[in-house]
């Protein structure tokens, strides 16, 4: 298992379906009414800000390429979800720097969809202080766990779920809710 030595230098990547929001089954958060919270991952995000250089959301949205939502939803669902973390925050920082997203259908193996590493690439164009090798991705997906890997990133699976022993690899720590992860990244 790899040594955790994390300090302000570091960035940290989240995945938000089903790390920062409620993951919704066999569906997708088309509105701020469907949106809801993970059990403590407001407070823990917020207290996260604090050792962490930069904060970003990287989530496949491929509920717009679907026409099941439009760009303009997501951006409500976004500029809520900011507001409501806004409320947590310890710090004069934005808690989240910038969220990307791609909304492209799964079967077009886009460059911006998760696994690919597209979404990263352009947070490091875009803070080019970001590097790979003091970065980490939580999520809850062996797709994100890839994405980590596929960028030379640490990785942190998050929940319950089962992974697959020839996915073992991709994963390098476990938190199965946000309590487990402050332990995990705060000790």
């Amino acid at each position: 298992m790899p040594n955790l030595s994390i300090d302000p230098s570091w960035t940290l990547f989240l995945d938000r379906d089903g790390v920062i929001n409620v993951r919704l089954v066999e569906d997708y958060v088309k509105t701020w009414e469907e949106f809801e919270f993970m059990p403590d991952a407001q407070a823990s995000i917020a207290q996260l800000r604090t050792i962490f250089k930069y904060i970003f959301v990287v989530t496949n949205q491929q509920g717009i390429g679907k026409g099941l939502m439009s760009e303009a939803d997501l951006a409500n669902i976004h500029q809520n979800m900011l507001a409501k973390l806004a409320e947590h925050n310890p710090t004069l920082l934005p808690i989240i720097d910038k969220i990307y997203y791609c909304p492209s259908l799964k079967s077009s193996n886009d460059i911006c969809r998760k696994p690919n590493i597209g979404m990263a690439l352009k947070a490091q164009k875009e803070f080019p202080e970001v590097d790979f090798q003091k970065s980490l991705i939580i999520g809850d997906s062996i797709s994100d766990m890839e994405f980590g890997k596929n960028a030379g990133m640490l990785t942190v699976f998050f929940g319950e779920s089962l992974v697959l022993q020839e996915d073992e690899e991709k994963v390098d720590f476990r938190s199965r809710n946000w309590e487990e992860v402050i332990k995990l990244l705060l000790s």
